[in-house]
């Protein structure tokens, strides 16, 4: 049997994939960067002279080691690590020609053009699959490409909206500042984001069998449905509409954010054992013995006159002590981080959420690393965010034959 420690190093477990990125803005790219994460060679393609939109959604712009800023944005450095920038312009002959011959050598191609326009150029998953059978192409739009609103623009805030999501986040009708909201981030497109990295490594997984490439649609509006989760499911089962409730949970409590003398606090009880144990931490151990509060769905039924107890009791000690006293008996809480809090916290710290790399304008740039941590092929941050058009050169080099 080989010994382990004298193999060979592993490769990263996409090397050797090359990947055609021609999206913008955020689900797209935010797969794309992914898939560069994870040792696929990214080539981001771009338009010349502008380049993704991103580049210009500043400020904040990146800034260089005297503190000034540089013409890179924030936003557009937040997803796009690890990519090669090259500039094409599609609509001439000659780029359009340049990028066919690149896409003859791609594995994936990923796209987020509104439905139908690709195809006026010749770039639709039908007119390059004949090209190279063994392409997998994915679409990213706001409706899919097929049903009623296919030609209509989807953009993450409007389909927070139309998904469901913002029905559900927000303060509950009654309370002061009520009213739908949306996430503070762009969370439908980092989700589609997501759908899209597992499609590709799935269709990728199937060539191996069967030699032939594939066109994933993904859609938006159709992750936002997929990703309500229980929510859907509580509807589904029981017709119930959800409502919104703030920060507390519709099936579980307590489970929502409580007040302490100097800020606020989460408690997350996720069982009845643990109820017992925060009983006897805030002093009212007769609270799991209560009829109206001895099982989580008597504590549902008797929500409000149990919360309103619980916060009588967590406005007379500060956040700090709560937790202290919370986590000596395996309570689940925290506290409700601000960003600059987070990048401090020594979980976050030790887990090398922020990460550093040598930028051509900015020198030193910190982005946020990526959350996968592999035993034997770990992630490497091999490029920063690429200048626009930065890598030409080294893609025709690489991918082309010379001889062509």
């Amino acid at each position: 049997m080989t010994d382990p420690a004298t193999q060979s190093p592993r490769t990263a477990p996409l090397q050797g994939i090359k990947v055609l990125d021609l999206s913008r803005v955020l689900a797209g790219p935010w797969a794309g960067q992914m898939l560069a994460d994870l040792g696929a060679d990214v080539v981001k393609v771009e338009r010349p002279g502008a380049g993704d939109e991103t580049r210009a959604w500043g400020p904040p712009f990146v800034r260089d080691d005297v503190g000034c800023d540089t013409p890179e944005t924030a936003y557009f450095a937040c997803t796009n690590r690890n990519k090669r920038s090259l500039c094409l312009d599609f609509t001439e002959p000659d780029d359009l020609a340049l990028l066919l011959r690149l896409v003859e050598r791609a594995d994936v191609v990923l796209e987020n053009f509104r439905c139908g326009d690709l195809a006026r150029h010749g770039l639709d998953y039908a007119s390059l699959c004949a090209r190279n059978p063994r392409l997998v192409y994915c679409s990213i739009t706001g409706f899919g490409q097929t049903g009623p609103y296919a030609q209509r623009a989807g953009y993450d805030f409007l389909i927070q909206g139309m998904g469901g999501l913002m029905s559900i986040t927000g303060r509950a009708d009654g309370e002061p500042g009520a009213g739908p909201q949306k996430v503070g981030v762009a969370l439908t497109d980092v989700m589609t984001g997501l759908y899209a990295t597992i499609a590709i490594q799935a269709a990728l997984a199937e060539r191996m069998r069967s030699g032939l490439g594939q066109h994933i649609d993904l859609a938006l509006l159709d992750v936002q449905v997929a990703a309500l989760a229980n929510q859907a499911s509580n509807y589904l089962a029981g017709g119930g509409v959800p409502k919104r409730m703030g920060n507390a949970h519709p099936s579980i409590v307590p489970y929502q954010d409580f007040p302490t003398a100097d800020g606020d606090m989460i408690v997350a009880v996720g069982n009845d054992a643990q109820f017992a144990r925060f009983c006897e931490a805030v002093a009212c151990p007769q609270w799991s013995t209560d009829a109206r509060y001895a099982t989580n769905e008597q504590r549902v039924a008797h929500r409000g006159e149990l919360i309103v107890q619980i916060r009588a009791i967590t406005v007379t000690r500060s956040t700090r002590d709560w937790i202290g006293v919370f986590e000596a008996v395996g309570v689940p809480c925290g506290p409700i981080n601000a960003i600059d809090e987070v990048f401090a916290d020594p979980q976050v710290e030790a887990r090398g959420m922020r990460m550093v790399m040598n930028h051509a304008l900015a020198g030193a740039l910190p982005l946020v690393a990526n959350p996968i941590r592999f035993s034997e092929t770990p992630i490497a941050y091999r490029r920063p965010p690429p200048l626009l058009g930065e890598h030409r050169d080294e893609v025709m080099r690489e991918w082309l034959n010379p001889a062509e």
